[in-house]
């Protein structure tokens, strides 16, 4: 199986929460990074994981994008397009953890979007909540035309996530591209102070089928434990007597 195709990510996920208490945690998830193109290639080549059909590890058009099951190349190009962004056919990976027996969850995922002749344009972060609702923050190019993996990338909070943080303030994106690492950080400020800070690090492996039955061995609920842990931190929060937020409308655009 070559890395063009995809590679997996053993990776450690870090949460820590400054105020109004301090709290932290982390734990193991295994990314998989994929190149939208070559869907088909993998589903044909390994036995492990599967592409809109049922498997071990799998991958489901509509669990992304318009999550209507329709083609994500037009999707991806089009919401570039919107933001003004021109990729031009190039290459598309996303960064995502992948159906375990047929049940998902993504906090986070990444968009890395190329063009024809390999530099990088932008990185859309897709971003879900625990009610069901989603929205992508475009990271976009510098002055001229290319996304600079250097930059903290500033962006407006206007999606709600955590019933125990306002809709408000500011996110502040740092990355690097995605190699034989995968290392993302987000903050959150506001009010001139950090409100948290999550970030994701990981290691590169072949996406094979021997590296699938390792992590799945090794981490056999790994996207039912990822959504267990939230609804479990938010119940120590609340213990903890952290004031909880009404949930707002979510943003009228899927992508800002």
């Amino acid at each position: 199986m070559s890395s063009q195709d995809g590679l997996m990510y053993l990776s450690t996920v870090a949460h820590t929460r400054f105020a109004p208490v301090r709290h932290g945690f982390r734990y193991r998830v295994g990314y998989v990074l994929l190149d939208i193109d070559r869907l088909r290639t993998l589903d044909r080549q390994l036995r492990l994981f599967s592409w809109n059909r049922a498997g071990l590890f799998s991958f489901h058009d509509r669990d992304h994008g318009p999550r209507d099951g329709s083609a994500l190349r037009p999707w991806i190009e089009q919401t570039l397009r919107e933001q003004g962004v021109d990729m031009a056919g190039g290459r598309v990976r996303l960064l995502c953890l992948p159906r375990l027996l047929g049940f998902a969850f993504n906090p986070i995922s990444l968009w890395f979007c190329d063009y024809p002749d390999g530099r990088p344009a932008a990185v859309l972060c897709e971003v879900r909540n625990t009610f069901g609702e989603y929205h992508n923050y475009l990271l976009p190019p510098a002055a001229d035309g290319v996304f600079d993996w250097g930059a903290t990338h500033y962006k407006p909070k206007c999606f709600h996530v955590s019933p125990f943080l306002a809709t408000s303030g500011t996110y502040a994106f740092r990355l690097q591209p995605p190699g034989e690492r995968v290392i993302f950080n987000i903050r959150e400020n506001s009010g001139g102070q950090t409100l948290l800070a999550a970030g994701v690090a990981g290691h590169a492996r072949a996406l094979d089928d021997v590296g699938l039955l390792r992590l799945f061995l090794a981490m056999p609920l790994m996207t039912f434990r990822i959504f267990a842990m939230i609804h479990w931190q938010a119940v120590k929060l609340w213990w903890r007597g952290v004031p909880v937020h009404r949930k707002p409308p979510p943003p009228y655009r899927q992508t800002s």
